[in-house]
């Protein structure tokens, strides 16, 4: 192993991180904009240091990692290129994760809630005693006021109306502020409420509020984040995405960026710096995962620039578009980076939904568009390309892209069949039969799409369907994108591969003597090794999801779901969805990390589980899984 080349090409990595964020400082100032029709008017002074601090220690990572590695001499051979691909995107990941730690960024508040007055809450994750009847009146409108709090006015008024809930029409007896005194008297609850005035440093907007305090993301949730946005799976830990305080613009910016920089590729960049014949290959193979295209793997450094101007010259036309459909220039960027990514970010809480529920003309028409563009991100770069230079009979005639596109038809017409006669998309129960038809259109194919792509994005809440809709969608995490293309998931082409070697086999067990090659498209497949590693893979993939399911299942504590039997009865297939939506790279899945859900309320270990299976299948499973060999480590 050549460990000083290795280190020079990882300096690369870190460099390439400094300069990214970069261009996540400007939006740390209110007149650049920020959100569509969002005023915010702070300067964001801890997100503007988090990110210079992360700059200068990406600087210092980079100067280190060049001054080991300056004087390697030799080649880069296959090796190291997968070194280097497993190693990159720790590197990355352990950087990416700075911004969020360092600016203080927080991920929920500090309180945490449950479906009944008389189960203990939680307060930094620790239970304590239960709250009486008038104290959890109080807690609860702050709850879900989350870190913005309540002003005396609407505190009082939630505090009267929640008691009367409780209590069934009684008046409470005692004033909320006695209240709120009486409980920060308890332990623990001291350091998790703040009355109004209490905080000098706290925002006009909220320095006479009532509120609970936010809980500063910790280094697990920090490396979820990082590793969530590299891997564009879009999953997240940050409850509240629109509070500017606790996650500010320009680090909000940042996460997106992630998204970028993981869509586009940290290998492929490699390759175009590189261009090492056997080396290069090998790099560029973990980006285009699956059977190699006619010329996908020619002139390395002419296809890799090839797919980054074609990756950036898509982002800067959705860009536009969403700007022209009534998008602010912050939002745009955003959601183009989630889009063409397949990683799902957003810049609210309630994903793209929001557009529609601000306007439902535009909102209705940002929704195809995005629709088109996640098709386009899932199909092969390559057709892509072919389609560019005006060879459209190549994106046709590839059995690849047919299939692709017929799983989306097909599934969406099932989806809108069963959400039909279930009424999953009736919006009122005026709705007409047409109504009703366009509604499923645009949600079943949206969510169809977003889920086979592995975007993640929402604009309906797809965990309220029917069981046969969720479950289709769910097997639909395990298909994928196109190779070639920055979707996750194990890729339609192995799905075409795999059923054609099962069959195979299946006719090899009543007729031994016939051999019959393997067939794609009509023509041979060459290579020998092929059948293997397409049945290796699907076997490491069943392997991880069994194992990740059962860890979560054993150690992931019944709390995470809640205390009444009807959640914990979910959590089997919750903890299925999970492992399914981080090992695919889709992001929400079923339950506690459905669509309008997040993945906060799990214990820090089963956060790093899913970022480690996050970033295997972002790298096709191999190029992590050989760094855990001792006998690949050893010298030649």
């Amino acid at each position: 192993m050549n460990y000083r080349l290795v280190c020079r090409l990882l300096s690369i990595v870190c460099l390439i991180i400094g300069v990214t964020m970069v261009f996540s400082l400007p939006w740390a100032w209110p007149a650049i904009g920020h959100r569509t029709d969002e005023n915010f008017q702070q300067f964001e002074t801890h997100g503007f240091l988090g990110l210079v601090y992360s700059i200068l220690l990406s600087i210092i990572c980079w100067a280190i990692l060049w001054r080991i590695g300056r004087k390697a001499k030799g080649e880069l051979y296959r090796r190291e290129a997968m070194a280097i691909v497993g190693l990159s995107w720790i590197v990355a990941t352990v950087l990416g994760a700075l911004p969020y730690l360092l600016s203080g960024s927080s991920n929920k508040i500090a309180v945490r809630l449950f479906e009944h007055q008389d189960h203990a809450p939680q307060i930094y994750g620790d239970e304590v005693s239960p709250l009486t009847m008038a104290e959890y009146a109080v807690v609860k409108p702050l709850v879900r006021a989350g870190a913005k709090g309540l002003s005396r006015e609407a505190l009082k008024e939630q505090y009267q109306a929640t008691y009367a809930v409780i209590t069934k029409g009684e008046a409470p007896k005692q004033n909320y502020g006695e209240v709120f005194e009486e409980l920060r008297e308890l332990p623990h609850w001291r350091s998790a409420l703040i009355a109004p005035g209490e905080d000098p440093h706290a925002p006009l907007d909220r320095s006479e509020h009532y509120r609970i305090r936010p809980v500063p993301m910790n280094i697990a949730d920090a490396i979820f984040e990082s590793q969530s946005g590299f891997s564009t799976t879009g999953a997240t830990v940050i409850a509240d995405l629109e509070d500017p305080i606790s996650l500010p613009h320009c680090v909000l910016f940042w996460r997106s960026s992630t998204h970028f920089l993981g869509g586009l590729g940290i290998i492929v960049l490699f390759v175009v710096i590189l261009g090492q014949g056997s080396a290069g290959k090998a790099l560029m193979r973990n980006e285009i995962p699956g059977p190699s295209k006619e010329g996908s793997h020619s002139r390395m450094q002419h296809t890799a620039w090839t797919f980054a101007g074609l990756y950036c010259g898509l982002n800067l036309v959705l860009t536009i578009l969403l700007w022209i459909l009534g998008m602010n220039v912050f939002d745009a960027i955003c959601h183009a980076f989630g889009t063409l990514a397949t990683g799902g970010f957003s810049t609210y809480n309630s994903s793209l939904g929001h557009f529609y529920q601000v306007d439902p003309v535009s909102g209705a028409w940002i929704e195809y568009v995005v629709i088109l563009f996640m098709t386009v991100a899932g199909t092969n770069f390559t057709l892509l390309f072919f389609l560019m230079i005006g060879q459209a009979h190549r994106l046709v005639a590839d059995i690849e892209w047919r299939y692709y596109m017929g799983i989306i038809v097909g599934v969406t017409i099932i989806v809108m069949a069963f959400g039909m006669v279930y009424d999953d998309f009736i919006v009122d129960p005026e709705t007409s039969a047409v109504s009703e038809f366009f509604f499923a259109l645009r949600y079943g194919l949206f969510q169809v799409v977003s889920v086979i792509t592995t975007t993640g994005y929402g604009t309906h809440d797809f965990d309220q369907w029917n069981s046969f809709g969720r479950g289709v969608l769910f097997l639909l995490m395990f298909v994928g994108g196109c190779a070639g293309s920055t979707g996750g998931g194990v890729k339609v082409i192995r799905h075409i591969l795999f059923h054609k070697i099962l069959f195979l086999q299946l006719e090899k067990s009543y007729h031994p003597s016939v051999v019959r090659p393997l067939r794609l498209g009509g023509k041979p497949v060459d290579d020998p090794d092929l059948q293997n590693n397409i049945l290796i893979y699907f076997s490491l993939i069943l392997v991880l999801f069994v194992f990740g399911w059962m860890a979560v299942v054993t150690f992931e504590p019944d709390l995470t779901w809640g205390t009444t039997e009807e959640h914990i009865e979910h959590k089997l297939i919750d903890s299925a969805t999970a492992v399914a939506a981080t090992l695919n790279n889709v992001g929400p899945g079923l339950g506690i990390i459905g669509a309008t859900q997040n993945y906060a309320n799990f214990t820090w270990w089963t956060k790093l589980l899913f970022t480690a299976l996050m970033m295997i299948g972002r790298l096709e499973i191999f190029a992590v899984l050989v760094l855990f060999m001792p006998r690949f480590w050893r010298s030649r």
